[in-house]
């Protein structure tokens, strides 16, 4: 933040506290203009309240005046012409620079015409290319601007996709890099292989109804993309990831959302991609999103970390997830003019923060015996220093890890199972039906008992234990094997016992039962050949309408396993630049936050 910057907030303030309207008289005049000597005797009264030179006061008031009047201008324009005026700040995150400009366009246009006008402005070909965010969203470009919500004289904050040599040589700018991500993530989710599985840190697996399962796998899949973008310092590319994920986030009406870190991550990000790009126009937004990441903190880990602490030892590493959020509020209480209540907040991030330093030469010395970097840090921070405790800790953390892993075995087998059948309507959480099945129950009665009880543990238990009648009356008779399904299945080439198993599983439904047998090919070179068997098919020519039947369904089938092999593709794809590490988001080397810290101390002085 520019020294400039600081001042203005201050002077604004002063002008708050004093009931002083610059766009008035005596400060400002229809005939005249500004008047130069009330500007003049302010600024030197402001300078002598507030310890700011004259000239720098006379500097911020003359800023602020102007502001003032182009909003009173853009009232009245909006008033006569219905005319929306905007004040849009350009990021360009590469140069680290800025520029505002002002914009003009109907509230009752749509977004894509704001950013037409915006393109025009700034000359550039593309409208495509130019992101608006307003409040914290990103502004639609198929709605109208007055259905988002969005109003005159509002602040908006607009990310260009630049183009530089290199990326004009291989065609591959930000826009075009989003797309590709947001389309890789969902081929990922919605694949038959389920390539990305939800768990918490300590290797558990998290279950969800499959709406809520989807759109949340997607809101964390494009969160990991963020982060590396964050990591090579793209914070522009990194913010629209960020606030794409919310918004499938915000979809989700599951308790989970409360329950887990991951809101409270997406949110805390978002506020430092802010503070990254130096853009304060999103400080009502920044307020709100730090709000939300402290509920969700407190709610996950308890008051003053206790119940984290009680968990995991003094050593959490978390903490460093609460320090940057200290961090951050005192920004924004400095930019809102609270100065002391920001000096509060950066006085605990810095005693957060000297706990949490460890020196580099241990960490070297852990790198050297053969540790990721990460792990020798985390080690390091949740043992004090030490090193020998820093590497029990590493082994410990590994262990856990297996171990949880090992023993949800049996419960991610059963999901997988069970994804076959589930839909939301009747999704039974796979960690419950192990429970019950664990104290002797049938796994057919324990899935209707927990469908009856909508999932209900004790519910289902008492309706296994009082009322196993009823529940035996619901369960579906055993339905055998189609035989037509299944001679044609085999004459695509599958064995008559997959087919009778994929069958039997799916009750006959052919395209699940297709997708059943497709899951038996396990990598692209599997897949790649199974595509080929089945196009040769496809393309024989027979006379008998069996024979065309065949032809389509062996199509219909080399297709569904083409999407697989594309789904194997936009996993290599999301793995590129990405850092295999499950604790990569608590390992912040803390250096920005270090650097930050410093130049506001400074500012406030």
């Amino acid at each position: 933040m520019s020294k400039i910057d600081g001042i203005i907030i201050q002077v604004r303030a002063r002008l708050q506290e004093l009931g002083i309207k610059l766009w008035l008289e005596p400060y400002y005049l229809e005939t005249l203009g500004s008047v130069e000597t009330e500007i003049v005797n302010l600024a030197e009264d402001f300078s002598h309240n507030l310890g700011i030179s004259k000239s720098d006061c006379k500097l911020a008031l003359s800023e602020l005046q102007e502001g003032a009047l182009r909003k009173l201008k853009a009232r009245e324009e909006f008033s006569a012409t219905g005319i929306a005026t905007f004040s849009v700040r350009c990021i360009k995150n590469r140069q680290s620079t800025q520029s505002i400009v002002e914009v003009k366009c109907p509230l009752s246009s749509l977004g894509s015409e704001l950013q037409k006008n915006i393109a025009q402005i700034l000359n550039i070909e593309d409208p495509t290319r130019i992101k608006c965010i307003s409040a914290g969203k990103i502004v639609n470009p198929e709605q109208t601007l007055l259905h988002q919500d969005i109003k005159n004289n509002q602040q908006l904050m607009v990310i260009i996709s630049e183009l530089d040599k290199k990326e004009q040589m291989e065609e591959d700018v930000m826009h075009d890099r989003i797309q590709k991500i947001k389309k890789d993530v969902e081929t990922i989710v919605d694949s038959n292989k389920q390539l990305f599985e939800m768990e918490d840190q300590d290797g558990n697996p998290v279950f969800l109804p499959p709406a809520e399962n989807r759109s949340i796998l997607i809101a964390m899949g494009i969160c990991e993309k963020a982060r590396v973008a964050m990591k090579y310092e793209r914070y522009d590319e990194a913010l629209i990831l960020l606030l794409e994920a919310d918004e499938k986030f915000t979809a989700c009406n599951s308790k989970f959302l409360e329950a887990v870190d991951n809101y409270a991550l997406l949110n805390l990000d978002i506020v430092w991609c802010y503070l990254c790009l130096k853009n304060v126009t999103q400080l009502p937004d920044a307020q709100r999103r730090l709000d939300i990441c402290e509920n969700n903190f407190r709610r996950s880990y308890g008051e003053n970390l206790q119940r984290l602490i009680n968990l995991k030892g003094e050593g959490c590493a978390e903490k460093a997830l609460i320090m940057r959020l200290h961090l951050l509020q005192g920004v924004v209480l400095f930019h809102q003019n609270q100065h002391n209540e920001a000096s509060e907040k950066f006085e605990i991030a810095e005693n957060e923060l000297l706990a949490l330093k460890v020196d580099d030469k241990s960490i070297e010395t852990l790198v050297e015996m053969g540790y990721e970097p990460h792990e020798a840090r985390l080690g390091l921070r949740a043992r004090g220093g030490d090193i020998e405790q820093a590497i029990n800790y590493i082994h410990d953390h590994h262990e856990k890890l297996n171990e949880t892993r090992k023993y949800s075995r049996k419960e991610r087998k059963l999901n997988h199972k069970l994804s076959s059948r589930n839909r939301d309507k009747n999704w039974v959480n796979p960690r419950s039906v192990c429970t019950l099945m664990e104290m002797g129950y049938s796994s057919n009665m324990v899935v209707q008992a927990l469908r009856d009880s909508r999932n209900d543990l004790s519910k289902a238990l008492n309706l296994l234990q009082n009322h196993p009648e009823e529940l035996s009356r619901k369960l579906p008779s055993h339905r055998s094997a189609d035989i037509e399904l299944m001679q044609q299945l085999q004459q695509l080439g599958f064995s008559e016992s997959y087919v009778r198993i994929a069958l039997e599983t799916t009750r006959n439904n052919l395209e699940r039962a297709i997708d059943f047998l497709i899951k038996m090919y396990t990598d692209e070179e599997d897949l790649a050949k199974f595509v080929e068997r089945m196009t040769t098919i496809a393309a024989e020519q027979g006379a008998p309408s069996t024979s065309t039947g065949l032809n389509s369904l062996a199509q219909r089938i080399a297709q569904r396993a083409m999407n697989e092999i594309e789904s194997l593709n936009a996993y290599n794809r999301f793995k590129q630049d990405f850092i295999d590490n499950e604790m990569d988001y608590l390992d912040l080397p803390l250096i920005q936050e270090e650097q930050i810290l410093e130049e506001y101390k400074h500012l406030l002085k």
